[in-house]
């Protein structure tokens, strides 16, 4: 086993205190952990039978990364997994929410299992269960098998019958040892920003496919779900939206009407197939002659019920605003995103007020990107550290408020491959030296340990 040195090492405490706020301001049993990707850190790209992923072949693409990097190796996680369970055991956290990916459980994205991939997710489950952590895992986190994007990707309906294959394999093998399975992690991201925005793999821009492909993933969500039911009983079955409000900059119709059409394409175009049996009417008359093909009998497993939705937050949309939408001082973050906390109680509260049928919420990704720097063995983030206090204090508005949410998992438990800024973006709660591969505990590490007591 490859060996990782982590830097856990402590001089005198310099990160904010954890102030007021305890885990023991919320309810019991409420679940803390931290979550990654398998792109993003598993590296190995090319071992053990694993074949090629949408973003394999999205990094060789000229001008697609930022830093013309790929995830051939990124963390090493692969590898160094079972000192990252360690680590992951070490900060005190409940649960690790982490994803499989599907190229290496089944390269060719039908047709044969490599049981050396799935061999890896059943160590990694059983490493966390052995250090009393809680296996949360995600069955598809963008990177979709390279043979079925050559067959027309989640815009073709037939990619949705064979990621159903591939989740029941994956429950099949697992089964009750994870806590819960969600289908997917942010469809808006894996189709409107990949196949319309070009942002994503496979880096289109056509509106149709796009509309098909939220359609396609959201079909392969309902397909997905009686097969995981069917193998995995004990364990909970959901999904993963991001979801933030959009408002508008004033209160002018333009403004107003602008924000609503937002509100529709992030949220609504895919809380309403999922809780509500049906695509919302104002949108769908938006995008005219776009719309996806949708069959008989498509919205029913759709929306079956969840035992969860999972909601990833990191920030709001202000339509009309200048600067793309953040308001002119608000303070942001690396990526430029507004630190927005309120609207994670806003959201919240509105779903709950929306959906009667709203299933018990689990904050799935919550975190921030900062410019970190190793500095004499230490990173200070006091700013992540403040964004994660007052994401949990609008948290537990929220659920005082009648929410019924579950969890929380912060992101990410390490720098790691950010998509198309490659290694340019830091949101780790430890800082990953990429050179090295040494990890290094940030201030924030330090913080969510003490808050979680």
């Amino acid at each position: 086993m490859t060996q990782t040195r982590i830097t856990q090492t402590r001089a005198a405490q310099t990160w904010p205190a954890p102030g007021t706020l305890r885990r023991a301001d919320f309810p019991a049993g409420f679940t803390f952990g931290v979550a990654t990707s398998s792109y993003q850190i598993e590296g190995a790209a090319a071992e053990d039978g694993r074949g090629p992923s949408i973003w394999d072949t999205f990094c060789r693409e000229p001008g697609r990364i930022r830093d013309r990097s790929n995830g051939d190796v990124a963390c090493d996680h692969y590898h160094r997994w079972e000192a990252d369970l360690d680590l992951i055991a070490a900060l005190g956290v409940d649960a690790y929410r982490f994803s499989v990916a599907w190229p290496r459980v089944q390269p060719g994205g039908s047709g044969p299992i490599n049981a050396a991939g799935l061999d890896f997710y059943e160590r990694l489950t059983d490493g966390l269960l052995a250090r009393g952590v809680e296996p949360h895992v995600t069955l598809y986190h963008w990177d979709l098998p390279q043979p079925l994007q050559d067959a027309g990707g989640w815009a073709n309906r037939d990619t949705a019958h064979r990621f159903a294959e591939y989740s029941a394999a994956v429950a099949e093998r697992l089964g009750d040892r994870v806590k819960s399975y969600a289908t997917l992690n942010e469809p808006w991201c894996s189709s409107i920003l990949s196949y319309e925005i070009g942002e994503h793999a496979p880096g289109l821009r056509d509106r149709r496919l796009a509309l098909a492909a939220a359609h396609g993933l959201l079909l392969g969500h309902g397909l997905a779900l009686p097969e995981i039911r069917r193998h995995a009983p004990g364990a909970g079955a959901g999904i993963v939206l991001n979801l933030g409000p959009q408002m508008p900059a004033s209160d002018r119709p333009e403004d107003v009407a602008a924000a609503r059409l937002a509100d529709g394409r992030l949220n609504r175009w895919f809380l309403g197939p999922l809780l509500r049996g049906e695509y919302p009417a104002d949108v769908w008359e938006a995008c005219g002659a776009d719309v996806p093909e949708v069959q008989g009998g498509d919205l029913a497993p759709i929306a079956a019920p969840l035992d969860f939705l999972g909601v990833n937050y990191y920030t709001r949309g202000v339509l009309g605003a200048p600067g793309g939408g953040v308001p002119t001082g608000a303070p942001v973050t690396d990526m430029g995103w507004e630190i927005y906390p309120q609207g994670l109680t806003e959201l919240l509260t509105r779903l709950k007020a929306d959906y009667p049928n709203l299933p018990p919420v689990v904050i799935t990704e919550n975190g921030a990107a900062f410019a970190d720097r190793l500095q004499d063995g230490r990173v200070h983030d006091a700013g992540r550290v403040q964004y994660l206090q007052t994401h949990l204090e609008a948290l537990r508005q929220a659920v005082e408020a009648g929410v019924d949410v579950r969890g929380y998992f912060a992101w990410s438990l390490m720098d790691n491959f950010e998509w198309a800024y490659g290694y340019e973006k830091r949101f780790g709660l430890v800082y990953v030296d990429y050179g090295t591969q040494e990890r290094v505990l940030k201030d924030s590490a330090h913080w969510y340990r003490e808050f979680l007591g």
